[in-house]
C-alpha cells in the first residue's frame, strides 16, 4: 500500500483534481488555452502553432501534449478541463470526442456516448488505485 499523501483523491484512478499544486504546475498551459477565447489568437495559433506556443512558458511536456492533443497528459501536467476543452473546441471536438480519446479502452465516440447513456463505467475496480494494481 502506498503511504498516505494527505490527498485521498489521489488514490482514485484516472482522477486529476485541479488543486493548488495543479494550478501552479499548469498555469502557463491554462493561460495558453484561455488565450484561444480571442479570435486573433486562434488565427495566430492556426497559422503557426509552434510559434504561437513560444509566447507561453510551457514545459517541454506541456508543449508536446498540446501539439499531440494528448488530453490526459494535459490534465496530468496541470491542465484544467475547462481550459483544455477550449483547445478541443478550437479543433471542433465535442466533450464526447475528448472523453473517448481519454478512454484507456480505445473507445470510439459512439461507444463512449453509449457507455455514458447507460450509466458510465462500473465502480468495481475503479474506486482506488490499489484495485488496479491487483488485477
Amino acid at each position: 500500500m502506498n503511504a498516505p499523501t494527505g490527498r485521498d483523491y489521489r488514490q482514485i484512478p484516472g482522477t486529476y483534481v485541479f488543486d493548488g499544486e495543479h494550478c501552479r504546475k499548469g498555469y502557463a498551459l491554462n493561460m495558453f488555452c484561455k488565450s484561444l477565447d480571442s479570435e486573433s489568437n486562434r488565427m495566430a495559433f492556426r497559422a503557426d502553432s509552434t510559434v504561437y506556443l513560444d509566447k507561453f512558458e510551457l514545459s517541454v511536456d506541456q508543449r508536446r501534449a498540446v501539439l499531440d492533443r494528448d488530453w490526459i497528459a494535459m490534465l496530468r501536467l496541470g491542465g484544467n478541463i475547462y481550459y483544455t476543452f477550449k483547445l478541443a473546441i478550437f479543433d471542433g471536438l465535442t466533450m464526447q470526442h475528448v472523453g473517448a480519446a481519454m478512454s484507456t479502452d480505445g473507445m470510439s465516440v459512439d461507444e463512449f456516448r453509449a457507455m455514458m447513456i447507460s450509466g458510465g463505467r462500473p465502480i468495481k475496480g475503479n474506486r482506488n488505485v490499489e484495485e488496479w494494481s491487483h488485477g
